[in-house]
């Protein structure tokens, strides 16, 4: 609950953000460089991400945050290519329904999508959507006896993305998204497969700051 306040606090600032800057990216606009053109953007920040299931009767997830970063081209004003991951791994708990923490996983995705960004690249606020491909690699499972030791492989699938940038100036801006993945994680018991497949499709909810060039 820390985390997900954490970020609604932040996400509530970010919203401030056109309002306080509204004039300012006005005055810059009519007197310098139009953002319009700009090709190459990054974004840093942080997110959360919380699984969008259970990942069986009588088990839970628990969600995590971690930092997050993403480097886009621009082919157009509004069509761009975005390749984002986590700098970092999101730790779940692993509980179970009476014995509460059976264990932890850590995991890190990355995805590569295209997204259509709406309205003049000036406007104070563009929303945008993506589509793509992330992988989700596991790691650090502590779940199971040693001689059962559960392990996850790595989760493949689509990554859909909305968001929305608040224009600061030409340069800066800070953004809002909210990213599914949808995906399955086979599942090994002492090194084996057994063709069985983990899903628990998370939602990942950032916020940051980013810089066009």
């Amino acid at each position: 609950m820390t985390s997900i306040r954490t970020l609604t606090i932040a996400l509530a600032s970010l919203m401030a953000v056109p309002a306080a800057f509204a004039q300012d990216t006005s005055t810059d606009t009519a007197s310098s460089s139009s953002t319009s053109g700009k090709r190459f953007a990054v974004v840093g920040g942080a997110a959360i991400l919380k699984p969008d299931r259970d990942p069986a009767p009588g088990l839970k997830i628990d969600g995590d945050v971690a930092p997050v970063i993403s480097a886009s081209w621009y082919a157009t004003d509004n069509i761009a290519v975005e390749l984002w991951g986590a700098a970092d791994k999101f730790n779940h708990r692993v509980k179970a329904d009476g014995a509460g923490k059976i264990g932890t996983v850590d995991q890190q995705p990355i995805a590569l999508s295209g997204q259509y960004h709406f309205g003049a690249p000036d406007k104070v606020m563009r929303p945008f959507v993506g589509l793509g491909y992330y992988e989700s690699n596991f790691s650090n499972e502590s779940i199971g006896t040693d001689d059962a030791h559960v392990g996850l492989e790595t989760a493949k699938g689509a990554i859909a993305t909305a968001g929305v940038d608040f224009n600061i100036n030409q340069t800066w801006f800070a953004r809002a998204d909210a990213r599914y993945l949808k995906g399955d994680a086979g599942v090994r018991v002492a090194g084996q497969g057994t063709g069985e497949e983990l899903t628990i499709d998370p939602w990942v909810v950032g916020v940051g700051i980013g810089a066009r060039f």
